[in-house]
């Protein structure tokens, strides 16, 4: 099928874009680089003729667009632009890496293949998988150009989700917040980064999107005014200095402010920092950088009071994305604390480019021996000669190596270690060699000893202690953060894992038989679910090595067995085939609920199945995961981790249709409430009342605690769907004393 007269006019129109941009970027230094860009151009347009995206667009416009933003919002060259054009190629047309190398050059076909492979990493069997996957990693750790090829076609393909089915594009979405955004904060891609969770967050919450979209921009003008006012006396001082510099504004991302308004269920106006000050100014050839950049930050500490505990120093220790940068919380005027940013244009450019700004000013400053970019790749290769036990592992592992954030640690001698965030000191034992971490009993932390799992701070000084005799224990798997850790515990624990398994069949065939429970697959399943376990094995594993305690197996398996929340409301799927059965929230078959059955038929209502890890209520948003083994549709939260994870990793189980709450209401469903506030005589009392009396709620369990007149704790309570909860908890903030009350997401 040859193009229409519209078509060829839309082509030429954009490849005349991508030739005037090529322009202005001076990419090309010859008339050969624009021969080469040409060929690329002529033959992806002949490879792809007569091919339509969903949008109804000529295909050749998606590699024209993944071309323009690997030219205009990363800045790489020619051989990326043109392995842009052909990524597609290989993968959807007759043309092999071998015509390629023919046709351009060995470089090129190198990179195609490497994309091509990179496309089924989400789409194939589990074991080609990890195969595929590691194949691009090695690519990555020889090229690391191929990768950010990758996250520019990622890019362009979130910017047009808009045309795809709602299961697509909860895989998408998935698949990109569970590795590709990582991938681009660990490249130093931050803009692309924020734009790949604004898109996510556009798909998967539009109301949410629209909303705080809606709250930016009618703050816009009071914001304007508030920067305005504190910048004025900056921009003198800086005039003053005669200092060549920008200064701007610059609001958070939309994700980002609906993640802290999540974590800590606030409402967009309780939240202050929605904006920063970013001051990026001309270096001069003397003194360094690093010292301009103090003597910045001396002038403006000189108008508005620091905020010492805000302190960011990433100039003297770079992150180990690359990221150099001053911050600093500063109280500006009426009583706001304000975040400003010092930067010199090479941190900018590298800070908002990532890669692709490190490697252009690589040779032309002076930098240690091994910069903090080197060693992760360092890291990456290093990660691809350890063993992989499955796929899924292997991606898990990987994607704990993109720390989002990190802090610096010391041995005795004073040598400096980045961790992530969150490390213990057993992660900083392995870090600092493996057989070091498998010996570990204990740490001497600041001169103190402490517990290996103990976690570490920035700025410790840290003394492993070691004993022969000692070796890795399985719940260390629990504590440990980083893939160092976690693969060289797994190689220690792979020998002991078919004994495990075997010990805790054992084990749970010996506490069913003795409460006279026969053992089938709906008993397994029920407590696979309870413990979070993705399957037998792991479950039997896990009891096996002491993970697992099933001394309240008897209470659980009961539990479950009498209660028959759901039976009061179901779901259904709009337009499908009628009502499905509900089960409760332990995953126990409602009194209505059919038998399951091997062999459905396709017309066969569906049976859903609460999600433990999340626990929904009506007037939650629910997305359905379907279950290979039973057929089940698993009902998730659209917020759940759980279900971004098997989403990114199991796309195409995830129902196509939305799946909607009926208008029948629950006669009750488990919630869990987290409460802080100043404890005064009787507080318990008014809470327990608002709850019971003025909310007839069923309280199913208190756990209230005490401390330095500050009281914390837990509510369990039974409420009929999320407009009942949140009129509850509007009630309980009303309470004096009362600091916070929110209802906990994964719980």
């Amino acid at each position: 099928m040859n193009y229409t007269a519209e078509d060829e006019i839309l082509i030429d129109r954009r490849w005349n874009e991508l030739v005037e941009s090529c322009r202005k970027a001076r990419i090309c230094k010859n008339e050969e680089d624009w021969n080469f860009i040409r060929r690329a151009f002529f033959l992806a347009k002949e490879a792809h003729k007569g091919v339509k995206r969903r949008s109804g667009e000529p295909y050749i416009l998606h590699p024209i667009a993944v071309a323009m933003i690997v030219v205009n919002e990363i800045g790489l060259g020619v051989k990326s632009v043109v392995a842009s054009l052909l990524h597609d190629v290989v993968e959807d047309t007759d043309y092999t890496v071998e015509d390629i190398e023919q046709t351009f050059s060995p470089k090129i076909a190198a990179m195609v293949d490497g994309l091509t492979k990179m496309a089924g990493v989400f789409n194939t069997e589990a074991s080609e998988q990890a195969e595929y996957f590691r194949k691009v990693l090695l690519t990555l750790s020889d090229d690391v150009r191929v990768i950010i090829i990758k996250l520019a076609d990622r890019l362009h393909n979130m910017r047009t989700l808009g045309s795809m089915p709602l299961n697509k594009q909860i895989k998408i979405t998935s698949e990109t917040i569970y590795l590709f955004v990582p991938l681009a904060y660990r490249l130093g891609l931050y803009a692309i980064k924020s734009e790949l969770e604004d898109l996510c967050m556009k798909y998967r919450f539009p109301k949410e999107y629209e909303e705080i979209s809606r709250k930016i921009e009618d703050t816009q003008h009071a914001r304007q005014a508030f920067i305005d006012k504190f910048t004025a006396p900056i921009i003198e001082v800086l005039d003053r200095d005669n200092i060549k510099y920008e200064i701007s504004g610059r609001i958070k991302s939309i994700y980002s402010i609906w993640q802290k308004m999540q974590r800590k269920q606030i409402s967009f106006e309780e939240i202050y920092d929605i904006f920063a000050i970013r001051i990026v100014f001309q270096a001069l050839p003397f003194p360094s950088e690093k010292t301009q950049c103090w003597q910045i930050y001396s002038s403006i500490t000189d108008i508005y009071t620091p905020k010492q505990e805000r302190l960011r120093d990433w100039i003297s220790i770079p992150k180990s994305n690359g990221y150099e940068a001053l911050h600093s919380t500063v109280m500006g005027p009426d009583g706001i604390w304000v975040e400003v940013q010092i930067r010199t244009q090479r941190m900018d450019d590298i800070a908002e480019r990532g890669f692709a700004a490190h490697w252009k000013y690589k040779h032309a400053t002076i930098s240690k021996d091994e910069d903090e970019l080197d060693k992760w790749l360092k890291k990456i290769r290093n990660a691809l000669n350890g063993p992989t036990d499955s796929a899924i592992d292997f991606l898990d592992n990987f994607k704990l190596s993109l720390y989002t954030s990190e802090i610096v640690v010391f041995t005795p001698k004073g040598e400096a270690h980045k961790m992530p965030n969150g490390a213990t000191a057993l992660d900083f034992a392995y870090e600092i060699h493996t057989k070091i971490g498998n010996h570990a009993i204990g740490a001497k932390i600041n001169h103190k000893i402490e517990p290996i799992t103990a976690h570490i701070n920035s700025g410790d000084q840290i003394e492993i202690i070691t004993a022969e005799t000692a070796h890795p224990k399985a719940e260390w798997l629990e504590v440990v953060t980083t893939s160092k850790a976690q693969q060289s515990i797994k190689t220690f624990l792979k020998r002991e894992r078919q004994n495990n398994i075997e010990h805790g069949q054992k084990m749970l065939s010996e506490q069913l038989g003795r409460h006279n429970i026969i053992q089938n697959g709906r008993v397994l399943r029920k407590i696979m679910s309870s413990y979070e376990c993705l399957n037998k094995d792991e479950l039997y594993s896990k009891i096996g090595a002491g993970i697992i305690s099933l001394d309240n197996l008897d209470k659980l398996l009961k539990e479950n067995a009498s209660k028959k929340i759901l039976k009061f409301w179901k779901l259904f799927i709009p337009g499908g085939n009628g009502n499905g059965n509900a089960t409760d929230e332990t995953g126990t078959e409602s009194e209505h609920a059919e038998t399951p059955q091997t062999n459905r038929t396709p017309d066969k209502e569906p049976e859903f199945v609460i999600a433990e890890c999340c626990r929904p209520i009506p007037g939650d948003r629910v997305v359905g995961y379907r279950d290979p083994a039973t057929n089940h549709i698993i009902v998730h939260k659209a917020t759940c981790e759980t279900l971004t994870r098997l989403a990114a990793q199991f796309g195409k189980n995830i129902v196509k249709e939305e799946i909607k709450w009926s208008q029948q209401k629950a006669e009750s469903y488990l919630a869990t409430v987290e409460l802080r506030g100043i404890d005064r005589s009787g507080i318990i009392l008014d809470i327990t009342k608002v709850i019971t009396v003025d909310f007839s709620i069923n309280m199913r369990e208190i756990n209230i605690r005490n401390h330095d007149g500050i009281f914390d704790g837990l509510i369990s309570l039974y409420v009929k769907n999320t407009e009942d909860l949140n009129a509850l908890l509007d009630n309980i903030r009303k309470i004096k004393g009362i600091e916070s009350v929110k209802r906990l997401i994964n719980y």
